[in-house]
C-alpha cells in the first residue's frame, strides 16, 4: 500500500502496473515498489493480477490504484470554501508489467482543490492527463481529505508560515484583512471577496487548510484507467 505519510523522494522511481492478460493471469512477482499502486491490502498477490487486465489492445490501471503526485511548492493554504484550480505532476513512472511507460513522471494532472462534499476539509480533484507532446486524456481520481489546518494570528510573525506557500485566492483575502500588505508568493485562483467581505471586518485570526504536497496530493482512481 502506497504509504501517505512517507515523504516521496526527490527522483523518480519507477513503479509497476501488474498487467494481466484477459482469460489467463500470468505468474508475475510483484514488487514491493508496484504494490504501492494498489490500496487494498486485503487482496494477495493473485487477486491483484487479475484485477488488472488487458482488454482488446487496452491496457487498464484498475479503479482504486493509486498514482502519487507532487507540487513544486512547500505547502498549499486555502479557506474551506473556496476552489482553486491547480495542476500537479506525476512523481514517478508508471509502467505495465513489461516496463512500458503508461504515464512518464513528470506528467501534468490538471484538476482542483475543492471543499470536500461533508465539510471536512478540502481534497484534490484530477480531471486530465496532459502528456510532454500536448495529448489530453480523461482521468477520474481524487485525493483523500485533507482536514489539517494552520492557524493565523495578527500580531505574528507570518515570514514562517508563508514560506514556500501557495495561497489559494480566497485565502489571500483573508490574510490581507488581518495583517494588511503582506508578501505572498504565489496566489492560485481568485478570490471570491463578495462573500468573504461580511465577515472579514475586524477578525482577528484565520484558519485556513494547510496541504502538504508530499503527503496529500496523491490520488486514487475512481473509475479504471485506459491506455491503448
Amino acid at each position: 500500500m502506497f504509504n501517505r505519510q512517507q515523504q516521496k523522494p526527490i527522483t523518480a522511481i519507477s513503479l509497476s502496473v501488474a498487467v494481466a492478460m484477459a482469460v489467463v493471469a500470468p505468474l508475475i512477482n510483484i514488487t514491493s515498489a508496484s504494490a504501492q499502486l494498489f490500496p487494498n491490502s486485503q487482496q494477495t498477490e493473485r487477486e491483484r493480477l487479475r484485477n488488472n487486465r488487458q482488454v482488446g489492445s487496452a491496457i487498464i490501471i484498475p479503479t482504486g490504484s493509486v498514482i502519487p503526485l507532487e507540487y513544486e511548492k512547500e505547502k498549499i493554504l486555502v479557506t474551506r470554501e473556496e476552489t482553486i484550480p491547480i495542476t500537479l505532476t506525476v512523481a514517478a513512472n508508471i509502467r505495465d508489467s513489461n516496463r512500458n511507460t503508461l504515464i512518464p513522471f513528470g506528467t501534468e494532472i490538471e484538476g482542483q482543490i475543492e471543499p470536500a462534499r461533508d465539510g471536512s476539509g478540502s481534497q484534490f480533484i484530477a480531471q486530465q492527463l496532459v502528456f510532454e507532446d500536448g495529448t489530453v486524456q480523461t482521468i477520474n481520481g481524487s485525493s483523500e481529505i485533507i482536514t489539517r489546518t494552520e492557524t493565523v494570528k495578527r500580531g505574528t510573525d507570518t515570514g514562517d508560515i508563508l514560506k514556500g506557500a501557495a495561497i489559494g485566492g480566497a485565502a489571500a483575502a483573508v490574510l490581507g484583512e488581518v495583517f494588511g500588505d503582506i508578501n505572498i508568493e504565489e496566489v492560485v485562483g481568485g478570490a471570491a471577496l463578495g462573500a468573504l467581505g461580511g465577515w472579514l471586518l475586524g477578525r482577528n485570526q484565520v484558519e485556513l487548510i494547510s496541504i502538504d504536497p508530499t503527503q496529500d496530493l496523491d490520488i486514487i482512481l475512481d473509475s479504471d484507467l485506459a491506455f491503448r
